[in-house]
């Protein structure tokens, strides 16, 4: 059996899902919602399988889509009123991605030298 996930993946995983569940609520909404549902919801449910598998890119490649999802949702709160709120959710959580995905290698940057 192998070891759990640590804080930061947990925290990585949660985010990644309600990322998921956001998009999915948000564009699920529309007539015709397959092709933002493929291209928003989709790849955090990927990443999540990733780190759940404990594959060691899926943190690195969330943390690079997260920056992409921090703008759209920047942009869209700026342009769209009726959609600030669902598109800062979807900021604050790929903050949360973000800094989740770099914790472990800020640890290890930061680290006191032991000897």
């Amino acid at each position: 059996m192998s070891a759990p996930l640590s804080s930061s993946r947990r925290v990585l995983l949660a985010a990644l899902l309600a990322l998921a569940a956001l998009y999915a609520w948000w564009f699920g909404r529309q007539p015709q919602p397959w092709a933002e549902l493929l291209v928003f919801a989709l790849p955090p449910l990927l990443l999540a399988v990733g780190v759940l598998l404990r594959r060691r890119t899926a943190g690195f490649w969330s943390a690079v889509l997260a920056l992409a999802w921090f703008s759209h949702g920047v942009m869209v709160a700026w342009v769209r009123p009726g959609d600030r709120w669902p598109a800062l959710a979807g900021v604050a959580l790929a903050v949360v991605v973000v800094f989740a995905a770099s914790l472990p290698g800020l640890r290890m940057r930061f680290a006191k030298k032991r000897g």
